[in-house]
């Protein structure tokens, strides 16, 4: 029997998220209202939270460890600003083996923590031709071409009805505090159109002009999953995606991982500065 079943048979997906949400407590009293995925070339974010509390997610029952270089694999529990989030640092992806339900559960387990808000950041390749590398795009919507919906099978009311609503997946009045918040910052912030596409490898250039034809600015290899997760449980989401090169066949140049890290993390002042001011924003919008 595989791990993934052993898991499956250990429980209800609801049980083993409660599980994980109450080791997470029992750890740290403090319950944040507002989380942050941070992706490929990112993660140094949550070295920077005040008053921290560090849990390895090998500690936490059923929660997947990352592989992927540049997910260091911690759940962070600190101060932005003075308002309290809890901090991925690092997700698991579906080509590193991982099953659908694996890669989703974190954010079943934030729903059971009773995050309201979360912040999903990730490293893509840029498609729209005026992106440059560097460059932060909020992300206004998706297309899914990764995996089969993370939602298929018997549906768990308990966490959310059987046919959620995907009309506004990336909430809007976030995305306008984003832009006000970049503008603030001199930062041209543009919104985008997010493909998804399971990966390991790098796309074809045939792959993005196909992308670019049916809408896309942005192709990467994480996030939609957790987004109709997050929606299904009632997180409000705000995507971030940090372009960290140009997609194949823009350059004449071969695509790696190494500039991926290297761009995400050249560009990660500017990103702290920006999630700085977007997160005590989010906090008044959900206080009100």
């Amino acid at each position: 029997m595989s791990p993934a079943s052993k898991r499956r048979n250990a429980g209800s997906d609801f049980t083993r998220a409660e599980r994980a949400a109450n080791y997470i407590l029992s750890k740290s009293r403090l319950q944040p209202q507002i989380a942050i995925v941070l992706g490929s070339g990112l993660g140094a974010f949550a070295d920077k939270l005040e008053s921290a509390a560090r849990i390895p997610y090998a500690k936490i029952p059923g929660f997947p460890k990352p592989t992927a270089q540049g997910h260091a694999g911690q759940f962070v529990i600190g101060k932005v600003q003075d308002v309290l989030v809890a901090v991925m640092q690092g997700r698991v992806h579906f080509y590193e083996g991982f099953s659908l339900p694996e890669v989703v559960f974190p954010m079943r387990v934030l729903g059971r923590l009773g995050i309201q808000a979360v912040i999903l950041t990730n490293a893509s390749g840029g498609i729209n031709l005026s992106f440059k590398p560097g460059q932060l795009v909020v992300i206004r919507d998706h297309i899914g071409l990764q995996t089969p919906n993370p939602l298929i099978g018997p549906n768990d009311e308990r966490f959310g009805t059987r046919f959620p609503d995907l009309s506004e997946p990336y909430d809007k009045p976030f995305r306008k505090i984003a832009v006000a918040e970049g503008k603030k910052l001199s930062m041209n912030l543009e919104e985008g159109i997010y493909a998804a596409v399971s990966g390991p490898s790098y796309e074809t250039p045939a792959e993005i002009r196909y992308l670019r034809t049916v809408g896309a600015d942005l192709v990467g290899m994480s996030t939609v999953p957790e987004v109709i997760v997050a929606r299904h449980v009632g997180i409000r989401v705000l995507g971030i995606s940090c372009v960290t090169n140009m997609a194949a066949g823009i350059q004449d140049r071969p695509l790696s991982h190494a500039e991926v890290m290297e761009t995400g993390e050249r560009s990660m002042t500017q990103f702290t500065a920006l999630l700085q001011r977007v997160v005590p924003r989010i906090a008044e919008a959900l206080s009100t």
